[in-house]
């Protein structure tokens, strides 16, 4: 396959997978929009692996067991990692983008870690435990992006942008939970902080459960203002970045946020379709992060709340 046809085919496995991300990544400039597309795919690849789906619908029915498509991909992550000629295209896509940018290596693998947190089946008690989880599965993948546009750890200001990149991961993440709350249930998954789940009346076992749809909105509505000063934190990282990635980058951030408003506002009714956002919402959110991205921040400088959730160095 020639580069041309993986960031093609790269482009098609976005544009099915995350149609929120799909928009937004076309404001980046082209070579970080093509290695952005590239790790796209790889990510989307091992997320539907592990869940035994297609783009992030429903099931493909795989044989092996989840740990043993855990042990696969990270073997062939770390082939691919050590330069190794690899004929999966979604590896193909990690290996360019590790080559291009000197990706660190522990980051692909640290994604894979918090994947094995789904295969083990593991539940979150508390808000801190989750976020845990969601550093694995999200906060890492703003980390590899973050490089992808630049970004450097090793001082103050880099490790800083570093953290804010994590945290719009995490941001992304808990929105992501709060609109797909159901829909996890349903599937026998359960991602909410168990001692909300308690102080709120619900099983974690009968979460779906439609006459628990109130008090599961209450839940939701905690999960999406926990995500808030995550936003916040990442807004001062995006005034950080170039200007082409600082509008992609905001642009996903208000569609994501907007996204978590939805829900919110919908209620017990936030499960009953999936909650989006239309083209002109998006249009919209796009034109209103441009002013994001070229106006300066006088508080980029401002050095990240301590009482966020810790990045693991």
């Amino acid at each position: 396959m020639t580069a041309t046809a993986a960031h093609t085919t790269a482009d098609a496995v976005m544009a099915a997978g995350s149609k929120s991300f799909a928009a937004a990544a076309r404001l980046f400039d082209p070579p970080t929009r093509q290695s952005a597309v590239l790790l796209y795919a790889w990510c989307r690849h091992c997320d539907d692996v592990i869940d035994g789906q297609v783009l992030g619908h429903g099931r493909a029915g795989a044989a092996a067991h989840p740990a043993d498509r855990l042990a696969r991909l990270q073997d062939l992550t770390r082939r691919a990692l050590s330069g190794e000629p690899m004929a999966d295209p979604a590896f193909r896509a990690l290996q360019t983008v590790a080559a291009t940018h000197a990706l660190p290596h522990r980051w692909p693998l640290d994604h894979l870690e918090g994947f094995r947190m789904d295969v083990e089946g593991r539940t979150y008690r508390t808000l801190p435990d989750l976020l845990a989880y969601c550093h694995g599965v999200a906060g890492v993948v703003g980390l590899m992006m973050a490089h992808i546009m630049g970004v450097r750890g090793g001082d103050p200001v880099g490790d800083d942008t570093l953290d804010r990149a994590m945290d719009l991961g995490l941001a992304f993440q808990l929105t992501n939970i709060a609109r797909d709350i159901v829909d996890d249930a349903e599937v026998g998954r359960c991602y909410l902080p168990l001692d909300w789940l308690d102080e709120a009346g619900i099983p974690p076992a009968d979460a779906a459960a439609a006459r628990h749809r109130p008090a599961l909105a209450t839940v939701a509505r905690r999960l999406v203002e926990a995500a808030e000063p995550h936003y916040a934190s990442a807004a001062i990282g995006i005034g950080r970045l170039p200007t082409r990635s600082a509008w992609a980058v905001a642009t996903a951030a208000e569609v994501y946020r907007a996204i978590g408003t939805k829900v919110v506002a919908a209620g017990p009714a936030a499960w009953d379709g999936r909650i989006a956002t239309g083209r002109t919402e998006k249009l919209r959110h796009a034109a209103s992060a441009a002013v994001v991205a070229l106006v300066p921040r006088r508080d980029w400088q401002a050095r990240r709340p301590a009482d966020l959730w810790p990045r693991p160095r």
